[in-house]
């Protein structure tokens, strides 16, 4: 384990090829771009001095130097050609300032040197020990390698989830305390503790093999699960989706499904492929969520010739080979595989109109029994209420308002709306809406809610 450092000067940023300043840009360009890439590039860049550190808090402070570096030298000197790259190599730099004065870990800089993320380093890298490293690892991917140390059973399955999202995402600690419905206050003291357990434990930045892998695995498939809600539904921002966090998460889905085999995987091999036509499914669907102006599109008017056909092939395929390998193992659907199961109804039909409700509303009571949570019986309910009309689902949903769980859940308040609406109830349908958008950070949901409810006001009106 690296030890904790003390802050020192700027470092070398410019060693090992740093992109050369192109001209000097002016202070909003620059924000705007440093705010950019830090957003998309900051769990890879996190990924990679922790391979070389082999500490996840120490990894994302020394990140969050090359960070403060960037906004001291780019004003001044103008923007990199590459500013990922620019922020990687400074980050790494640092790593290699602090391993080289840390004298705890004179006895380790061979080790460091071997690794072939850490070629800055003072030794010839033994290529024996790389040629293992590679073969253990079948993935060769440092933001998967990621996943899997914040995942470590010594940590809670909560307290893995909220440091993932934090390391992977780059969420706000206000922003994942928003995904778990839960207090900012209790998620901040989850990743505090989980950091320091893991820097206490010397748990050493690597892809876990066999055994462990399996242990892991569960807690693995749910953060990624998490990583693409937290960018299909962005929970703050202008924008209804955060592109790179959907692209992300399916990325890793994708790895995860061609490289664990039955054996590897073992029990959870159904929810591997499942968690990735569940992904790709949903994912189809994205270009056609907003209109041209970025505004979000419901369902029900989405037009479906903008679903991505490839993804709706892939997500097909994956739970195709779900479905096979639990029916051969004698395995009832998992939570991934009734979710995809669900997309997949929507996949299927041609228009809104021909969505079979009916069957959803049977995959969400499945659901609900092997993963019983408001959410899901939130979902459960709007699916009544589109299978057997809004008068069935109204008991489902006030029945839901005394969750404490989904006091300030906008979904419910919109849900609930949604209902009055199709009862001709507008006045009340137009509470729900407003208030439903007081209780979303995003902006494009806000105008989306309000327009509804402008739109219930206009239909209240007497004739």
């Amino acid at each position: 384990m690296a030890a904790r450092r003390t802050r020192s000067g700027t470092g070398s940023d410019s060693r090992d090829g740093a992109p050369a300043p192109a001209a000097r840009a002016d202070l909003a360009r620059v924000q705007a771009v440093l705010a950019d890439t830090w957003r998309r590039e900051a769990a890879l860049i996190v990924a990679t001095v922790a391979r070389m550190v082999r500490d996840i808090g120490l990894a994302e402070d020394l990140a969050q130097d090359a960070l403060l570096a960037a906004l001291d030298t780019w004003p001044r000197d103008g923007l990199p050609d590459r500013p990922a790259a620019w922020l990687t190599t400074t980050a790494r730099n640092r790593a290699l300032d602090l391993l080289r004065r840390d004298t705890v870990l004179a006895a380790k800089l061979v080790q460091i040197g071997a690794d072939l993320q850490a070629r800055e380093a003072l030794t010839v890298p033994d290529f024996v020990d790389a040629l293992d490293d590679a073969r253990a690892d079948a993935f060769g991917d440092d933001m998967l390698r990621l996943v899997f140390t914040a995942c470590h059973p010594l940590l809670s399955p909560d307290a893995r989830s909220a440091l993932t999202l934090k390391c992977v995402a780059g969420l706000s600690t206000e922003e994942i305390a928003r995904a778990f419905l839960s207090s900012e206050a209790t998620v901040a003291q989850r990743i505090v503790r989980a950091k320091r357990t893991l820097a206490e434990a010397g748990v050493p930045f690597e892809m876990p093999q066999g055994a462990a892998l399996r242990e892991r695995l569960a807690s693995v498939l749910e953060v990624v699960y998490l990583l693409f809600n937290a960018g299909y539904s962005a929970v703050r921002g202008p924008a209804l989706l955060r592109g790179d966090l959907v692209h992300e998460a399916l990325r890793l889905s994708g790895l995860l499904a061609r490289h664990l085999d039955d054996a590897a995987a073992g029990p959870d091999a159904a929810e591997v492929q499942a968690l990735d036509a569940l992904l790709a499914l949903q994912a189809s669907r994205s270009a056609a969520r907003v209109d041209t102006a970025g505004q979000p599109v419901l369902l029900a008017e989405q037009d479906r010739s903008r679903w991505d056909g490839v993804l709706i092939q892939r997500g097909l395929a994956a739970l195709q080979r779900a479905t096979v390998w639990g029916a051969a193992h004698d395995q009832p659907a998992g939570p991934y595989a009734l979710q995809a199961a669900i997309a997949a109804c929507h996949a299927r039909a041609a228009t809104a109109a021909s969505t079979d409700w009916a069957h959803i509303a049977q995959l969400y009571d499945r659901l609900l029994a092997v993963q019983p949570s408001p959410v899901v019986a939130l979902n459960r309910a709007v699916a009544v209420g589109l299978a057997q009309g809004p008068a069935a689902a109204l008991p489902l949903m006030q029945a839901l308002l005394a969750e404490p769980a989904l006091r300030d859940y906008p979904w419910l308040a919109s849900a609930m709306a949604d209902l009055l609406a199709r009862l001709g109830r507008h006045g009340e349908a137009e509470a729900g809406f407003r208030h439903a958008a007081t209780l979303t950070a995003n902006q494009a949901e806000q105008a989306l809610l309000l327009r509804r409810a402008d739109e219930q006001q206009r239909l209240g009106r007497p004739a």
